[in-house]
């Protein structure tokens, strides 16, 4: 079902991003925080590599990375044959340094061609006071800039990689989303967020979404879902669906894709994934 406008598809394709959309009622964008957080309560908060792909550990979000209030969306700006490629957790703790560098995600991903959609679901309010993600429209129609790695502690990004180029922050959008709200951005476009110093949890959960013909150029073998459509070129192997939250069966799963997923990511640094 076509859900974005003319306009906001237009606005995708000029300026990089569309937001706010409207995924879910707040009740259930509520409801599935609340079934992170009780994860949380008996094993600690989600940290390293199970806030990656963790729609292969948790059914409630393999389902997410199939909700048609999402997929509605992401069909109108990439077709109708969907496959998931990656998950990621962004969670900002209250008062916490975290941030994320001026970025490009297409970065170190190793997909080509560039067709590649995130929606990042809030699962809080996710607000200027707690750390929002800032874009630069309009920089996704710029071919990959050059990044460098620092691996800065308070980074959420993998490498802490950020632009070598000059990032004009007066033209920066804030993408104020409430809970249950989405934004949709391209793989090229510059963004980042600052630190949360308020009281409130940030929560964001980031969908990487391709069409089927798009590859992985970067390393031998990749795993991705089908969750809309047909697959007729096969370019990933598939995914499987949990069978129960933190099974024995999907943690192997989990961990055997995941790190294929940070081979890639990480390559040519010798370090390993993290948070």
């Amino acid at each position: 079902m076509k859900v974005l406008t003319e306009a906001a598809i237009r606005q995708y394709r000029d300026q990089g991003y569309y937001a706010p959309i409207r995924a879910m009622p707040r009740a259930e964008a509520d409801a599935l925080r609340g079934k992170l957080e009780q994860f949380e309560a008996g094993a600690g908060n989600l940290a390293g590599k199970l806030r990656h792909k963790s729609h292969l550990l948790f059914t409630w979000l393999n389902d997410l990375v199939r909700h048609p209030g999402i997929l509605d969306a992401v069909q109108d700006v990439i077709g109708p044959n969907i496959l998931c490629w990656g998950t990621s957790f962004f969670i900002k703790e209250p008062r916490n340094p975290g941030f994320v560098s001026w970025h490009q995600d297409s970065t170190y991903w190793g997909l080509d061609p560039a067709d590649v959609v995130t929606a990042w679901v809030a699962l809080s309010d996710s607000t200027a006071a707690n750390g929002a993600m800032r874009v630069i429209p309009g920089t996704h129609k710029l071919d990959q800039v050059p990044h460098h790695d620092t691996f800065q502690p308070d980074n959420l990004l993998s490498r802490g990689q950020e632009v070598m180029v000059d990032v004009d922050e007066r033209q920066a959008a804030m993408l104020e989303l409430q809970a249950g709200e989405m934004s949709l951005h391209h793989v090229r476009l510059i963004h980042g967020s600052d630190p949360n110093p308020s009281s409130l949890r940030r929560i964001g959960f980031a969908i990487r979404y391709i069409p089927t013909t798009v590859r992985q150029v970067a390393g031998s073998h990749d795993h991705a879902t089908l969750v809309r459509g047909v697959d007729t070129y096969g370019h990933f192997e598939p995914e499987e669906r949990p069978d129960a939250d933190m099974s024995e069966r999907a943690v192997a799963f989990h961990e055997a894709v995941t790190g294929a997923h940070a081979a890639i990511l990480m390559r040519e640094t010798g370090k390993e994934m993290r948070a």
